[in-house]
């Protein structure tokens, strides 16, 4: 029987999920994650949120591999913001800034695939826990697409700047 999901679990879920959201629809509106924009802004401020109440839960009663994603996540986005402003990085600067927001929205989603792989359906989860096949199979999909997603940025990125 799966772990029965708190209240602060479901809230962190829905703010997970509208987190996810926004960043997926920045990808395909903007190709990046704009901090400009209203969907960029609510990444940014559900990424906050998610990752400060996950420390509210923990299915094993302490720090655990999630929480140090988190932080993680979390200081990838503080680079994505910082980035720009560090001059001597030059013309990296944008390169450096969405492939942290591209990590952040990538370590979004590795509790988060092992949690729904773990809970869903209710009756009878898809995978027994972190180490089962299907999760690892979908841990490594989700690298193959966060890397080709990156090289994908990189490349229209460089194709914009070569255009103007």
């Amino acid at each position: 029987m799966p772990h029965p999901i708190s209240t602060l679990g479901a809230g962190h879920t829905v703010v997970s999920l509208v987190t996810f959201a926004a960043g997926l629809y920045s990808f395909i509106r903007y190709r990046n994650i704009e901090r400009s924009t209203p969907a960029g802004r609510v990444y940014l401020v559900g990424m906050l949120i998610s990752v400060l109440t996950s420390f509210g839960l923990s299915s094993t009663g302490g720090f655990n591999v999630g929480h140090a994603l988190g932080i993680l996540a979390l200081l990838a986005t503080l680079g994505g913001l910082v980035i720009p402003g560090l001059t001597f990085l030059g013309r990296a600067r944008p390169y450096l800034s969405q492939l942290a927001f591209a990590f952040s929205f990538f370590l979004l989603m590795v509790p988060g695939i092992n949690e729904t792989l773990t809970r869903l359906p209710t009756s009878h989860p898809l995978a027994s826990g972190p180490q089962s096949p299907l999760v690892r199979g979908a841990l490594a999909a989700w690298l193959g697409i966060f890397v080709i997603g990156a090289i994908a940025q990189f490349v229209w990125r460089r194709t914009q700047r070569s255009r103007a």
